[in-house]
């Protein structure tokens, strides 16, 4: 290694470090926002943050076509931190649990490599650093306040902790699952709990219905095609003696298949309408239709993956029913996204969840070699 890239993979890690001293909740990153516009504003970066996007940074770096977009999430989660990193948040009970800190190390370790070469590349270079990825609503705020108006291509990459540090997982087609979230009250009548015959029970609805909803997947859905129904939090009652007036459930569906998830929507209201009535309680369904399947175009994955492969240790992974809300740019414009080895102690969300810092610079380095290579290929188009 360099001198050069010695330095380099420094300053990444200390950016990652202090980003994660700092992290902020979803479409509430100010600090962060201003961090990253200074970055790039001293790198050399146009800044072309749209005046309807509150925070998060978009920038250009080149000229003229094709245009190739790199995406980097920037929101945290509200979790405490319990990591012992001598690094760990100031914000208490906000953390970058799922690695968005080093998600952005990476792109701006990207940024400075990209901005040694402005005047070479082969067209233009848009960074996309998006806000409120966790909520699901980032990617279109990004789109509905034209942050991607024009781009011939994007690319992304979401850390995997579960693979060796700097790994690349790639795949055509499906790498992340549609996420639906769902929530259900039932209204009854209250009573005396040794009087049940003058009301009319919520309780024994939501549980029998619990249990019918895993039919939808065991009877329902084609037995190859990948669905998930999690019923994730019950309320109901406030006291040991009393039969409610209502209870409540939510929780959500994950599919990789378009004709999958109408199936469970339509299976999902059917079976809660039927307990209802066998129980005589009235049901409210609402449902929120969230991100669609990261679904990587096979033409640009097949040259990501060849020039990713000339790098890197390349792997076919495990799909995720995880969901993402890049899927609001892939499912409009060609797009790739990767999982990068982050060697993590735990999983995405969790409070003990400790990176390893030798995935930063393979990561940053993905992203400059496939921006460069992307531009190359769809210049010859």
């Amino acid at each position: 290694m360099t001198a050069t890239q010695t330095d380099l993979e420094t300053t990444i890690r200390e950016t990652r470090h202090y980003l994660h001293q700092y992290p902020e909740l979803s479409d509430h990153e100010v600090q962060t926002t201003a961090y990253l516009t200074k970055r790039l504003v001293a790198l050399g970066y146009r800044i072309i943050t749209p005046a309807g996007l509150r925070t998060g940074v978009i920038a250009e770096i080149g000229h003229g076509q094709p245009v190739v977009g790199l995406r980097s999430d920037i929101d945290a989660l509200p979790i405490k931190e319990a990591t012992g990193l001598t690094f760990s948040s100031e914000n208490d009970g906000v953390m970058h649990a799922c690695g968005h800190d080093f998600h952005m190390a990476a792109l701006l370790g990207a940024a400075e490599l990209l901005a040694g070469e402005a005047a070479s590349l082969n067209g233009t270079i848009r960074l996309v650093f998006q806000p409120a990825e966790e909520t699901h609503v980032g990617a279109q705020e990004v789109r509905d306040a034209g942050g991607v108006e024009g781009l011939d291509a994007i690319i992304g990459f979401h850390n995997k902790p579960d693979l060796p540090a700097g790994t690349i997982g790639l795949l055509p087609g499906g790498l992340m699952a549609a996420v639906d979230e769902f929530k259900v009250t039932f209204t009854g009548v209250g009573t005396h709990a040794a009087m049940p015959q003058f009301g009319r029970d919520p309780i024994i609805a939501l549980t029998h219905t619990v249990n019918a909803l895993q039919t939808i997947v065991s009877r329902n859905e084609d037995p190859q095609q990948t669905a998930v129904i999690s019923v994730t939090h019950i309320e109901g009652g406030n006291t040991w003696n009393v039969i409610p007036g209502s209870s409540w459930f939510e929780g959500t569906v994950r599919t990789f298949d378009h004709q999958a998830r109408a199936v469970a929507k339509q299976r999902f209201t059917e079976v809660i309408n039927g307990q209802a009535a066998t129980f005589g309680v009235q049901a409210e369904i609402n449902w929120q239709t969230g991100p669609d399947v990261v679904d990587n175009n096979p033409e640009l994955e097949a040259v990501v993956e060849a020039e990713s492969r000339e790098h890197f240790d390349v792997v076919a992974p495990q799909p995720s029913n995880a969901g993402e809300d890049f899927a609001f740019f892939s499912q409009r414009i060609p797009s790739v996204f990767a999982f990068i080895g982050s060697h993590g102690n735990s999983d995405w969300h969790h409070a003990d969840l400790r990176l390893d810092d030798a995935g930063l610079l393979p990561a940053a380095k993905w992203y400059y070699y496939n921006a460069k290579a992307l531009l190359t290929y769809l210049s010859t188009k």
